[in-house]
């Protein structure tokens, strides 16, 4: 009753195929292997299909799989798979970064266990031997990623300084500047000392620690101001005090001059509306070549900007201090302000937020640099744009708003880096100050004095190309005709700015107003079981590839989307894996029982008179199954979608349909063949659902069931608009009927598979014609000459009557039965009394009384279900 279409068919195969356990050791390398080879995850830009293209987040080619990838690789796969199945053509674009900063340490920290650097093997063979370490040990990653079933197009893998990106990046550098959007300037910028290159803001890592604020009196008696730091050692640098234009308290020195302490310099006085009059004294120390804020203010009073540290933070201002680090000298000059009694206060601890080195970890330094710079304000303007005007779609929507923060507030971006690993700037310099950009097809100017820029693009320059750049442009290829838009971008919340909007900009600019992708899906951060950021430093860290390797990377894949929920943090705990590899297991072995039984695909369904309720029931509820499921994956909702087929699949096909179905295959016939044929059709379809999230134990069953070739490229099931209310009902009573049965059982403290005697009365009810199946899921025999009725329950409208002797010690069941009702009344009694005081009720939190309004209607329900389970038990 599900609209399915099954792939090519060899002979069916036999149970016995199916090994008694799953072990995803064996199956799932060779299974991948078997996908590859035969060209399953490749797109064809020629073919007819809709084309469906996501890009891969490229990772670093320095990187290892952890936790974070994995979950987003699972998200992206299973949108690709299911499109695949779809009839799209999907692609799933592969590709690495060439990670300039990380790529260059980690050569750097081979070169230094030889006793070398690199400035001793000089540019060009320090470049030949990055591209020599790339070769032997980068791009461990991709292994890794065949081991969790990433369904990428191989054949398609790019890096982002393979021939082609590099000449799309010398392309868009071309375009940019000769449309006035790069220019080189002196702006303030992110350095570090250790790593001696500019940072762009996702490579600066802010964390509080421990400092030092230190309050300074700038001038004398009445015409003093006191301004407060927490890096003493830039006041070297100071060239203005600022304070708020409408600040009485200073109204009368603005204009004026104030001496800068242990200096002979004498520095104004300036008006700012930058100036916070309510944040400390209401002065700041203006220093425009060590920080961000006083640069923009020296831009605005035309005030000179004084270098006082060179690359390595070491202070080069004349004096006392000069040669010092910069740590160094903070103590130094906080030492000589004391000593000439410049200190008003000083507070230590001071907790801050400092900025680090992503890489090395160093302290950043803010420094006024001669860097290149694209000018981001029309490009950002068109980026933001184009999702206001509806063609970007960002799932969450509540994610616009910090998009629409970031663009339509965006500074011009720095992407100068000094290093060697990377994309060279095109630029040219002459010996009489020329400045020639060459683009890919044109020589670059030779002769005396000539000679290029020494510094290379920052990475995500060409990683902002991605969507398009590997696909071929600049050039109109195939590809890029077919798979541009790409249909989707799967990434983090966290890259939302630094990555995102980038690939925003550029492709818009380059693809002549075309957006790179038609919806930006976010997800959230991986996390521990307690919600906390997972870090070497706190213990907490999981190799992923421990887990598969325990517990099958389905069960991996499983965990991951069932945590899912579109821009939300994911938390993650072993235990969770545990249970999805149980699912698994589940799945393999209900599917071993089916084909053991008969369940087949092949032929036509049986007409629904030849079914019984149960099928018809089973078969409704798949097709409502595949319609949640649909609207699910079009929402992006993976934890919803992988929770209702886990429930569906658990609870409904494998808990209620298999057992009901039990009595049946045991009577044989036609009944038999008609439920095998439904379960075969069942595990067909929910084996299909699954398959995109967890594709291993998926593709293995299904072949084995139906024999088609793989899942793979097997059809989508579709909702044939099957249903049956009447069956759902029937099946809805006699699940209801079951339950009450069993939780009686449970609260009389039988066993599960403990048999009674039992008599049913079930004439003229929903129930009458699945006495057989009731008692076969109750373990209930028929009563006997003897039969004594201790308990007679009545379930929808029908009367199930238990002969208990024997097989409870009622006496002992009345003594536990009677304490546990005393404490639920002991309950009931305390939390109506909190309830019902006005003074409790109006100082406490509203959590705090839900949760005591929670427990009252617990209590009430224990005092209920015991009392009624004290009724119906005989005395002992």
């Amino acid at each position: 009753m599900t609209d399915t279409q099954h792939g090519p068919r060899g002979p069916h195969s036999a149970p016995a195929d199916l090994p008694t356990q799953y072990a995803p050791a064996e199956v799932e390398g060779p299974l991948y292997e078997r996908w590859v080879e035969r060209g399953y995850f490749e797109a064809d830009a020629g073919s007819a299909k809709p084309p469906y293209a996501i890009v891969i987040p490229p990772p670093n080619v320095t990187g290892s799989l952890h936790l974070g990838h994995a979950f987003e690789h699972t998200l992206i796969d299973a949108l690709t798979r299911r499109k695949r199945m779809q009839g799209y053509e999907s692609l799933w674009q592969p590709g690495m970064d060439h990670a300039g900063i990380a790529t260059q340490n980690v050569v750097e920290r081979e070169l230094a266990k030889e006793g070398k650097s690199r400035h001793d093997l000089g540019r060009e063979a320090f470049t030949e031997r990055v591209w020599r370490w790339k070769a032997e040990s980068g791009g461990q990653i991709s292994g890794q990623m065949r081991r969790l079933g990433d369904g990428v197009a191989w054949s398609r893998e790019r890096f982002t300084m393979d021939e082609g990106l590099s000449r799309a990046v010398q392309t868009i550098f071309k375009r940019l500047y000769d449309d006035g959007l790069i220019y080189r300037a002196e702006r303030i910028i992110n350095w570090c000392p250790r790593c001696l290159t500019a940072l762009s803001d996702i490579e600066v890592e802010y964390a509080e620690q421990d400092g030092e604020l230190v309050s300074v009196r700038y001038g004398e008696g009445e015409d003093s101001l006191v301004v407060a730091t927490t890096r003493a050692e830039t006041m070297l640098g100071d060239t203005a005090v600022a304070v708020h234009p409408d600040d009485e308290r200073y109204r009368h020195l603005v204009g004026r001059t104030v001496k800068l302490p242990l200096t002979d310099r004498a520095i104004p006085v300036v008006a700012d509306e930058h100036v916070d009059p309510e944040f400390g004294t209401g002065a700041v120390k203006v220093t425009p070549a060590h920080d961000p804020n006083d640069f923009e203010i020296g831009r605005r009073h035309d005030l000179p900007a004084l270098t006082v540290m060179d690359e390595h933070a070491v202070i080069t201002a004349h004096g006392p201090f000069q040669g010092l680090d910069r740590l160094e000298a903070r103590s130094a000059v906080v030492g000589a302000l004391r000593a000439e009694g410049r200190i008003v206060a000083e507070k230590r601890p001071y907790p801050h937020s400092v900025g680090h080195c992503s890489r090395c970890k160093t302290t950043i330094e803010p420094r006024l640099s001669l860097q290149w710079w694209v000018k981001v304000g029309p490009l950002a303007q068109a980026a933001g744009d184009a999702v206001r005007d509806g063609e970007v779609t960002i799932h969450p929507k509540e994610m616009e708003t910090r998009y629409f923060g970031w663009v339509d507030n965006l500074h011009d971006w720095c992407i100068s880096r000094q290093l060697w690993w990377g994309h060279r700037i095109p630029v040219w310099y002459g010996p009489d100050g020329e400045t020639v950009c060459v683009g890919p097809d044109e020589e670059p100017p030779s002769g005396e004095g000539w000679h290029q820029e020494t510094d290379v693009l920052d990475t995500w320059f060409s990683s902002g190309l991605w969507p398009f750049s590997t696909l071929g442009w600049p050039e109109r290829t195939e590809s890029l005709e077919k798979f541009y838009p790409n249909a989707v971008l799967v990434t983090g919340y966290d890259i939302l700015f630094f990555w995102v909007a980038r690939m925003m900009m550029f492709g818009l600019y380059a693809m002549d107003g075309t957006p790179p992708f038609r919806t930006i899906a976010l997800h959230g951060m991986v996390r521990d079981q307690f919600g906390k950021k997972m870090s070497k430093s706190f213990g907490n860290a999981v190799n992923p590839l421990d887990w598969m390797d325990a517990y099958g990377s389905d069960a991996l894949r499983f965990t991951l989307a069932r945590g899912a929920n579109p821009g939300v943090d994911v938390p993650i705990g072993e235990d969770w894996v545990q249970a999805s590899r149980n699912f698994c297991n589940k799945v393999w072995n209900a599917t071993r029982f089916a084909l053991m039984n008969g369940a087949t695909v092949q032929g036509p369904l049986p007409d629904p008179a030849e079914m019984s309720a149960a099928d018809r029931w089973i078969l409704s509820r798949l097709n409502t199954v595949v319609a949640q499921t649909d609207a699910l994956y079009d929402d992006y909702q993976f934890a919803k979608l992988s929770d209702t087929l886990y429930h569906f699949a658990w609870d409904e096909v494998f808990d209620w349909y298999v057992e009901l179905s039990k009595t049946t295959f045991a009577a044989g016939g036609r009944a038999a063949e008609v439920s095998g044929r439904v379960l075969g059709e069942v595990l067909d379809v929910v084996l299909r659902l699954l398959h995109p999230v967890v594709p291993f134990v998926t593709d293995t069953l299904w072949t084995t069931l139906t024999g088609g070739e793989s899942l793979v490229i097997a059809s989508w099931p579709a909702d044939s608009g099957f249903r049956d209310a009447a069956a759902e009902r029937e099946i809805g009573t006699l699940q209801e009927a079951v339950t009450e049965v069993r939780r009686f059982r449970a609260d009389q403290g039988l066993q599960p598979g403990q048999r009674v005697p039992a008599h049913l009365e079930l004439a003229g009810t929903p129930l009458a014609a699945h006495e057989e199946a009731i008692r076969a899921l109750l373990r209930l025999e028929p009563a006997g000459a003897e039969f004594s009725a201790t308990a007679s329950l009545p379930v929808a409208g029908a009367k199930v009557a238990l002969d208990l002797s024997g097989a409870i010690d009622f006496a002992a069941e009345h003594r536990r039965l009677t304490k546990d009702l005393q404490a639920a009344r002991k309950e009931l009694t305390q939390t109506t009394a909190k309830l019902g005081n006005e003074a409790f009720l109006a100082k406490a939190p509203d959590h705090v009384v839900e949760k005591i309004r929670a427990r009252r209607a617990t209590a009430e329900a224990d005092i209920a279900r015991i009392e009624a389970q004290l009724e119906n038990l005989p005395r002992g």
